[in-house]
């Protein structure tokens, strides 16, 4: 019964997303010095969650769409093309921030889980 609630799946995919941007963060990272490397920026989450006007549904762009077994390693990203003069993209004070932002997502996604858990473990005590 509480296994498909959509808050849950929403915290967790915002944690997965979080977790692909901070690896594809560290991977530019690591190749910040190789010549022709082309920095890889994963897709904004908000982009993945709809506007208020509509209705707050979640988007399903494929079956297996924010469920428990989304990998998100196959998730959409684009390739930077503003570059230095070697051909490569890596800007790392853009790295820096990346890293900081995904930090605050998935710590973000934990908080709105943990409140959930707890309105979910109060709702249940209370008769």
């Amino acid at each position: 019964m509480f296994q498909n609630l959509d808050l849950f799946k929403t915290a967790m995919s915002m944690a997965r997303h979080a977790g692909l941007k901070q690896a594809l963060t560290s991977q530019n990272v690591a190749n910040a010095d190789t010549p022709g490397y082309r920095a890889k920026a994963v897709t904004p989450f908000a982009e993945l969650v709809p506007k208020p006007s509509d209705g707050f549904a979640l988007k399903a762009t494929r079956p297996a769409h924010l469920s428990p077994s989304t990998d998100f390693s196959s998730a959409a990203y684009s390739v930077r093309t503003n570059g230095e003069p070697n051909g490569n993209t890596v800007v790392l004070e853009d790295e820096i921030m990346n890293s900081v932002d995904a930090k605050r997502q998935h710590d973000r996604a934990l908080a709105v889980y943990r409140a959930s858990l707890g309105m979910l473990r109060s709702a249940l005590s209370k008769q």
